[in-house]
C-alpha cells in the first residue's frame, strides 16, 4: 500500500531547489521499502541538521527530530542506541557536517553506528546566504572569502573510507531515480552508511550545469576493501569527471550490537 509521506507544511525552499528532488527521492525510497516489507514506517526516524536542508523534516509525515547545528549525528546515535528497533536516517549539510559537526562524523563512522547519513552537499553555507564550506572549491568567492578561498576542498569519500564507514556512496540530486536506489541501499545497510549527495544551490552557487556535464556513474558491485573502493573512485575520476554510485560496502559489528 502506498504511504502518504507528505506533510501539510508549505515548502519554502527556493523554487527549483534540488533539496526538493532529494525529498522526492527519499519519499520514493521509503514507499518502496515499506511496500517490500523491508521497513516499518512507524519505526522510521529522520533527523535533520541546521541549514536549508534541515527544512526537509517539516515536509515529511513521519517521525522527525531537528538537532542543533552540527549535532545531528550524536542525536541519531543516541536515538538508535536507546531503541535499536528504530531505523534512523539523517539529513545533513556540508557545512553542518564538515565544519561544526566534523568531530561527530568522525566518531559515528569509526564506531560503525547503525545509522544512515545523507549529506546535502552544495559546497556553500546557503541558509546564511553564501559563505564557503570545507567542500567549496579553491578560489571560491563568497561572503566569507571575498578574495577567493585559499583552501583545497575536503574530499568526503576518501575521508569516510579512512574513518571506517561501512557504506560509502555519492549521488547527484538531479537524478532522482539513482538517488532513490542509493538511498534504499543505504537505509537497508547494517552499519554506518554515508551518502554524499551533490545538491547545487541554485541561488548562491549554481553548479547544475557543471555537474550535469561531469557526473559519471559506476554500476558495478560495491568494493569490499578500502583499496578496491579507492580504485573505483579513481577509475571514475578521469580528467574533471565526478564519479557517483556505491563505492564501498562491508559487514562489520555495529556499535549497537557491541553495546
Amino acid at each position: 500500500m502506498k504511504q502518504n509521506l507528505t506533510s501539510t507544511s508549505k515548502i519554502t525552499w527556493c523554487p527549483g531547489c534540488p533539496d526538493a528532488q532529494i525529498l522526492v527521492a527519499f519519499r520514493q525510497a521509503v514507499t518502496e521499502l515499506t511496500t517490500e516489507n523491508k521497513l516499518k514506517l512507524e519505526n522510521l526516524v529522520a533527523v535533520a541538521g541546521i541549514g536549508c536542508h534541515g527544512k526537509i523534516a517539516e515536509y515529511m509525515a513521519i517521525n522527525t527530530f531537528t538537532s542543533l547545528h552540527g549535532r545531528a549525528l550524536p542525536s541519531m546515535t543516541g536515538i538508535k542506541a536507546a531503541n535499536p528497533l528504530l531505523t534512523v536516517v539523517g539529513f545533513l549539510g556540508d557545512g553542518d557536517s564538515f565544519s561544526e559537526g566534523m568531530d561527530h562524523l568522525v566518531h559515528a563512522a569509526r564506531r560503525n553506528s547503525n545509522i544512515t547519513a545523507f549529506i546535502h552537499d552544495n559546497q556553500i553555507f546557503a541558509l546564511t546566504t553564501g559563505q564557503a564550506t570545507p567542500t567549496s572549491p579553491k578560489g571560491f568567492k563568497g561572503k566569507s572569502t571575498p578574495e577567493g578561498s585559499l583552501e583545497d576542498p575536503l574530499e568526503p569519500l576518501p575521508l569516510m573510507l579512512d574513518l571506517g564507514a561501512t557504506f560509502v556512496a555519492r549521488s547527484f540530486a538531479l537524478d532522482i531515480k539513482r538517488t532513490k536506489e542509493i538511498m534504499k541501499a543505504a537505509i537497508s545497510h547494517k552499519g554506518f552508511a554515508f551518502v554524499d549527495i551533490i545538491q547545487p544551490c541554485i541561488t548562491f552557487f549554481d553548479t547544475r550545469k557543471y555537474f550535469e556535464e561531469r557526473v559519471t556513474w559506476t554500476d558495478s558491485a560495491p568494493a569490499t576493501s578500502v583499496e578496491g573502493a579507492r580504485a573505483k573512485i579513481q577509475a571514475g575520476n578521469v580528467g574533471d569527471k565526478v564519479p557517483c554510485g556505491i563505492f564501498y560496502q562491508v559487514s562489520k559489528p555495529t556499535f549497537e550490537e557491541q553495546i
